[in-house]
């Protein structure tokens, strides 16, 4: 692939709900501009974005695929990203590294649950965009409907610079509002508009170039002058229009008869912008924002948004560049992580197919094989600039799983495959919960997690169990008891003996204590820290249930030794049996993590989400409604939230989200206790068995 300037590149995200046709729609780009003999199909698994075989298998997008157009003399990096809830994160950081987007939508659903997430980040991210109504030859497939559907998503104005030329089985082509012409199929065979189409196409144009006026000053007094403006003018003023968000164009398709492709390609190259005229990444350096420059000429600033490992050709590194150019064979500082990466190539991938390149400019997106040190959210730079590039903000993901290895091969491995995989995805996180002593991998979902394991066995070949995560339940008491424990053991030789007389009590200041409480010396002082190792030995497995134990102060108050057969193993065991006892006649309670929840769902899902709040124990703190979306505050037990991230998808048809976080522990109602003990006593019988 030749190298191209700055001014020649567009950065553009396409972004949907799932199946729109984001990644058939790069297919006919791709086929157009004579890159590929024939379109792939996503059945057949041969599509360029999609050629990871667990896409393949699902049939859906997973990853983002960098899919480069070369058209007019320009270079156009389509992201196609997943259109599934749970790759979010990948929308993400596609996001971040593009200018500007595609918005699909299906002429035939309209606005759906991923249009209005794709297109709130697209807000987040401030990113013009161009809304593509999709799928134009499908059957029931509507414009004008499809166009209403998306009433309301945004304060801008929709303005259609396109009107479809047929629509269901007989679209075959679409008549430009700029050009005023009709472009038959895929734009190649151009003709004067059908004279059925012409009185809507002129009324059409005038709101157009109205439009336009009001994207520039100069041009509106023109305007008004002259009631005229060139089509030179008109796409000048539409450009500055998109740029300030004035107004939003709207383009008609259907990918899979590549209908509508090459008006599509003229319209990102003549109204979306360059990365020399985007707004300025920022950048800190030595604790000081840095606008950066997208010129070549620039210090070099350039931002990992993605890597991947590939068995074949190892860890692959995609980057853009912000500022500075990138040569191959050359040496950049990782300021990230604070060490030096040597770039032996650089390439420009088109989906699975790496394209060798020499240079590349400011504001180009490129990719690094077999980098040592360097991981998603890294920054390139000169070393004595040290600029560092924001990560983005990822949602932080609530479902869980605890991870288990099939074999015991697999257990030496899960820490670095785990670590790995999080490297790659940032709303993939792992963590060992001290508490029950599980692995647990957090994600966006279900799909999510298990694509994340089943990348594990194919890239990592590490085989890996999941399960619901276990609760980490406390054991408390909530009353003072007493206890002693005898330990006599004789046999030959010398024997063991130790006796402990002990009181518990709750303790609300912490979670242990232990004190000396002997008078007379009936047990020395020496042999307190083994009856304290007993104790913490019990506190550890948990006396009711086999949870821990926690809030208790002990204090020993009495108790015999003997001369020759008391050691201190005999007052460990003492002390452990001690405390058992009187910790059962303290009237133990078993305690459950309660979470602080904050959900937020539109205004009619109110009361469902409600109901289902008072079928998991929820404690409502407050509810309130603004401009269409409702927030429940509550506090909820952790043991009714382990899947609420597929309940609350399926009340509110994926359009709700919640956050959560621990607040407190708080005993567990009687019934629900002891269905719990129940079946954690018949797990710790089957464990000793096996």
């Amino acid at each position: 692939m030749k190298e191209y300037s700055t001014e020649s590149i567009r950065n553009i995200v396409i972004t949907s709900h799932s199946s729109a046709g984001k990644t058939v729609l790069t297919e006919a780009f791709l086929h157009f501009t004579g890159a590929t003999t024939r379109m792939g199909k996503i059945e057949d698994g041969t599509t360029a974005s999609d050629f990871d075989e667990e896409e393949i298998r699902r049939g859906i997008s997973l990853y983002t695929g960098v899919i480069p157009i070369e058209y007019r003399d320009h270079k156009i990096n389509f992201l196609d990203t997943p259109g599934y809830t749970d790759f979010v994160g990948e929308v993400i950081s596609a996001m971040s590294v593009a200018d500007a987007a595609l918005v699909l939508v299906d002429a035939v659903s309209g606005r759906e649950v991923g249009t209005e997430i794709s297109w709130n980040y697209c807000d987040k991210f401030n990113l013009p965009r161009i809304l593509v109504i999709n799928k134009m030859n499908r059957e029931n497939a509507s414009f004008q409907k499809a166009l209403a559907s998306m009433d309301g998503i945004s304060d801008t104005r929709f303005l259609p610079l396109q009107i479809p030329w047929g629509e269901k089985f007989e679209f075959q082509g679409v008549i430009d509002l700029l050009t005023m012409k009709a472009y038959k199929g895929d734009g190649k065979t151009v003709v004067d508009i059908p004279a059925e189409y012409k009185a809507e196409a002129e009324s059409a144009r005038s709101t157009v170039i109205e439009a336009a006026a009001e994207g520039d000053d100069q041009l509106m007094e023109k305007f008004f002058e002259s009631g005229v403006l060139s089509d030179e003018e008109i796409v000048r003023g539409l450009r500055a229009a998109v740029i300030s968000h004035s107004f939003i164009p709207v383009l008609v398709s259907a990918g899979s008869a590549e209908i509508g492709t090459s008006r599509l390609l003229d319209t990102v190259i003549d109204l979306l912008l360059s990365p020399k005229d985007a707004a300025p990444a920022v950048a800190t350096a030595k604790g000081e924002k840095v606008e950066l420059k997208a010129s070549d000429g620039s210090p070099l600033a350039a931002y990992v948004w993605k890597t991947t490992a590939d068995p074949f050709v190892g860890k692959q590194t995609f980057f853009r560049i912000y500022s500075g150019s990138l040569v191959a064979d050359s040496r950049v500082w990782n300021n990230t992580k604070g060490v030096e990466e040597r770039l032996s190539s650089l390439s420009v991938t088109r989906g699975k197919e790496s394209l060798p390149v020499k240079t590349l400019h400011a504001g180009d997106i490129g990719t690094v094989a077999k980098l040592g040190e360097t991981t998603t959210g890294n920054t390139f730079c000169d070393k004595s600039s040290a600029y560092s590039i924001p990560v983005p903000e990822f949602p932080h993901s609530l479902y869980q799983v605890a991870i288990f290895p099939k074999s015991q091969a697999d257990s030496t491995k899960i820490s670095s495959s785990l670590t790995r995989l999080c490297e790659e995805d940032m709303t993939l996180s792992w963590r060992m919960d001290g508490t029950t002593n599980q692995t647990i991998l957090q994600g966006m979902g279900d799909q999510h997690i298990d694509v994340a394991i089943r990348r594990a066995e194919s890239k990592f070949q590490v085989n890996l169990l999941t399960d619901i995560p276990k609760v980490p339940y406390k054991e408390a008491i909530n009353k003072k008891a007493s206890a002693m424990y005898r330990h006599k053991k004789q046999t030959g030789g010398s024997g063991q003996f130790g006796e402990v007389h002990l009181r518990v009590e709750p303790f609300p200041d912490g979670d242990f204590e232990i004190a000396n409480e002997i008078f007379g010396g009936a047990i020395s002082a020496s042999y307190i820290p083994a009856i304290e190792k007993g104790i913490r030995s019990v506190m550890k497995e948990g006396v009711l249930a086999g949870y821990p134990v926690n809030g208790v102060r002990v204090a020993v108050f009495d108790g015999k030794e003997h001369p020759v057969d008391s050691k201190p193993i005999a007052f460990e065991i003492a002390g452990r049996e001690a405390f058992k006892l009187a910790f059962k006649d303290a009237n133990p309670i078993l305690l459950e993590p309660i979470m602080n929840v904050k959900i937020i769902v539109p205004e009619n899902n109110m009361g469902d989400v409600l109901g289902d709040l008072n079928t998991r124990r929820a404690r409502v703190q407050g509810m309130e409604t603004e401009k269409g979306k409702s927030t429940v505050s509550a506090q909820v037990p952790l043991a009714e939230m382990q899947r609420y991230t597929t309940q609350l998808r399926s009340i509110t048809g994926g359009r709700g989200i919640f956050t959560m976080e621990y607040d407190h522990h708080e005993i567990v109602p009687q019934h629900v206790a002891a269905d719990i003990i129940a079946a954690r006593q018949k797990e710790l019988e089957s464990r000793k068995e096996e």
